[in-house]
């Protein structure tokens, strides 16, 4: 009835959606996953074909629906689409519920039944390690490679053979799969670490047979580093795999890493390639340092640059310049190989050399050329466009958090508090319970960090990438389950409410109490410079907080939230076992429990403790869809771009003490798990991105900061309208 009602429902109100619960229908097998599976995937197969929009269902509990055993899923199917059997000749007239319930026991031992699982156990031995290598199995490859080692021995060769001949020749496998879209990095990185755990076995004997040039037989060796101050690891990491996979040496040296530690290593390595890697727009700016090093220093090896907020064009116009010899941009991991693989080949150089150049000329030519079809305002114009907010009929909402407080603290007209006045802004929060965190995940950017490309949750049923997508989202929601009951991660965070009132147009004036009469900080906002479209207003975040001069006594926000502590020591332990699926699979969910953490502290500020909307009752597709009063925006990203402004936010709320979280020499947070930003309620607030900036909103910002002009365009670089001196 519902598959014929959702059919009815498309062909009659195209309009309307349609959802389902999908286990509900499997209820009366609990305890029966096989059947269970079958049963979902048979439904979700044919309701999806007649229309169906959304379901529910726990993706692990989905399979493949042609993969089905045939004898299953037709009895499935009867039951499922209420049809009548066909029947094999004398079998009885049975109903499809009791046929199904004839072989669902058989169903369930089948899936006990490791014979056919294991069938793969019986083929010669070379087969067994590359099956185990191209499906990420650990369980029998210490017992393989034994076999291998000794069948090697046996012949006369040596334990390095091992690793040059079968292994190599699976992982050949995996790279062939994954250059060909038919492997996905997930899988890579398992493949990885089934082959790790190989060469880990083999070692001992390794060593000790070791003869000269042993060392040298790999297809080169690539340093690699996160620059200096910043934290941020997770694709670099995923690169390292991917280059290990294909028989590059990789030595990581982690993060936060000096210019100096990195040529070092080069030199002490005999380095072939130096790779780069960056989040936080200050890493380009030490990019570009160490480019110039590389120069000053005589280096003629190629240096790869990577991260969320690297460019092609920026590698172009601020590093490419500084080095003589191949500087490369890699967009992500699958370019990885090749493009080191082309670096390293006499054949396939200099054609790789002749296109980057090409390109890069092409990028320096338009950014020399660029124009920009909106003009940059003069800043008092652009002060002028303000964003229109009439304040004359505002009355802003006194955060609930200081009203209770205010009324619980007096005792009387004795007392010694002002009265009616809080004295506690600050709202401390340790060990916050990560299964209601849970709850808050946004699964999309997961998936983009491996590189899943696809919208959640359709990804899980792409017919080519499906697979792979539900089996990482299987082990993600496995190892959610185990680091709660375990408690591998702690969460902590911080929440500040403050009286606050705008002043002389974009900064806002955060005073010590709710007298309004010492200011405690000083929060710098910049505004937006290009001329607007119709015009539009030019956007500051001040101006979303009541100026001074019209005595209406606003508030701002500011918080600070971690889900990573604990995740370095165990990140490690996964290392040291040779287990980096599982060390990249930490860091992907300690980074989406941390912005879980600040989404459900943001609802919790409008819902309890700022209550400026009290009886908000938003789904999880609401919250992720920024439905709700008021933002959130976060120092370093396109409101608020610059970065400096987080140390103001650590001052008042004493980050470091509450929370555990420190700041690095350049702004990047530790734990890199870690969230931080303003709270602003004005209902007319808004998300906006500030764009390009004037020399005169640079230098009256370097004046509010008390900087120097240098110190501004440094810290605003990639925001800068104009050419500074050194360009």
């Amino acid at each position: 009835d519902f598959i014929n009602a959702t059919r009815w429902i498309k062909q009659h109100l195209p309009g309307a959606k349609v959802s389902g619960g999908v286990s509900n229908v499997s209820y009366s097998f609990r305890g029966n996953e096989p059947v269970r599976e079958a049963i979902h995937t048979v439904f979700l197969y044919h309701a999806i074909k007649a229309g169906m929009d959304m379901g529910i269902v726990n993706a692990g509990m989905v399979g493949v629906y042609d993969q089905l055993d045939p004898a299953l899923r037709e009895r499935v199917e009867d039951v499922v689409l209420n049809r009548q059997p066909v029947y094999a000749e004398g079998e009885p007239h049975r109903t499809p519920g009791e046929r199904l319930v004839d072989i669902a026991e058989g169903a369930k031992g089948a899936s006990r039944d490791d014979t056919a699982r294991l069938a793969w156990r019986n083929k010669p031995v070379e087969e067994r390690l590359s099956h185990a290598l191209v499906n990420g199995i650990t369980d029998f490859i210490e017992v393989d490679t034994e076999e291998v080692y000794q069948t090697v021995l046996a012949k006369g060769g040596r334990p390095l053979h091992v690793i040059e001949g079968p292994l190599m020749a699976g992982m050949n496998v995996v790279g062939d799969l994954f250059g060909q879209g038919k492997m996905f990095l997930p899988q890579v990185v398992k493949s990885a670490r089934v082959m790790k755990k190989a060469v880990a076995y083999l070692i001992p004997f390794i060593e000790a047979d070791r003869q000269p040039g042993d060392a040298e037989r790999t297809n080169g060796t690539v340093v690699m580093a996160t620059v200096k101050g910043d934290v941020h690891d997770i694709g670099k990491n995923i690169v390292g795999v991917v280059l290990q996979c294909n028989n590059y040496d990789v030595v990581d040296l982690g993060v936060m890493v000096p210019a100096q530690k990195i040529l070092d290593a080069a030199k002490a390595e005999g380095a072939d390639v130096i790779g780069l890697s960056g989040l936080i727009t200050p890493s380009l700016d030490e990019m570009v340092n160490l480019a110039a090093e590389m120069e000053r220093q005589g280096f003629d090896i190629p240096l790869l640059i990577g991260g969320a907020t690297t460019s092609r064009a920026h590698t172009a116009v601020k590093v490419a310049h500084k080095y003589h010899g191949p500087v490369i941009w890699v967009k992500d991991a699958s370019r990885s190989v090749p493009v080191v693989a082309a670096l390293l080949s006499d054949e396939q150089r200099p054609r790789l050399l002749a296109e980057t150049d090409a390109e890069y000329a092409a990028l320096r030519e338009r950014h020399a050329a660029r124009t920009d079809t909106r003009a940059l305002l003069p800043l008092e114009r652009a002060r002028a466009a303000a964003t229109p907010i009439d304040w004359s009929g505002y009355q802003p909402p006194r955060p609930r958090m200081l009203a209770q407080q205010a009324r619980d603290v007096c005792a009387g007209a004795d007392c010694e508090h002002q009265h009616g006045q809080a004295t506690q802004f600050v709202r401390t929060f340790r060990d916050y319970d990560l299964e209601e965190l849970r709850g808050y995940i946004d699964w999309q950017p997961f998936f983009n960090a491996w590189e899943m490309r696809g919208r959640f949750p359709d990804i899980l049923h792409n017919p080519t990438t499906g697979e792979a997508a539900r089996r990482l989202y299987q082990d993600a929601q496995t190892m959610l389950d185990q680091l709660i009951a375990e408690r591998w991660l702690r969460a902590n965070g911080v929440v500040g409410l403050f009286p606050a009132n705008q002043v002389d147009g974009d900064d806002i004036e955060v005073y010590t109490d709710e007298s309004r009469t010492a200011v405690r900080a000083t929060l710098h906002q910049l505004r937006q410079q290009t001329e607007g479209r119709d015009g539009a207003p030019r956007k500051s975040l001040a101006d979303f907080v009541a100026p001074k001069d019209t005595g209406l006594p606003d508030h701002v926000g500011a918080f600070a939230v971690t889900a990573g502590l604990g995740a370095a020591e165990r990140v490690a332990q996964f290392k040291a076992d040779n287990d980096d699926y599982s060390a990249i699979l930490l860091e992907s969910l300690a980074d989406r429990l941390a912005e879980a953490f600040a989404e459900r502290l943001h609802e919790r500020v409008r819902r309890e403790f700022w209550a400026y909307a009290p009886g908000e009752t938003l789904d999880g597709a609401a919250l992720l869809a920024e439905q709700y009063a008021g933002i959130r925006p976060a120092p370093g990203y396109p409101a608020c771009p610059e970065h400096t402004e987080k140390q103001t936010i650590w001052e008042l709320l004493d980050v470091a003490a509450t929370t555990g979280i420190e700041l690095t020499e350049s702004m990047a947070m530790w734990p890199g798990a870690a969230v931080s930003g303003l709270y602003f309620s004005h209902p007319q607030s808004r998300y906006f991105q500030l764009g390009r900036v004037g020399r005169d909103q640079v230098e009256d910002y370097a004046r509010r900061k008390g900087w120097t002009v240098d110190e501004a365009e440094r810290w605003l670089s990639p925001n800068l309208g104009y050419r500074t001196e050194d360009e």
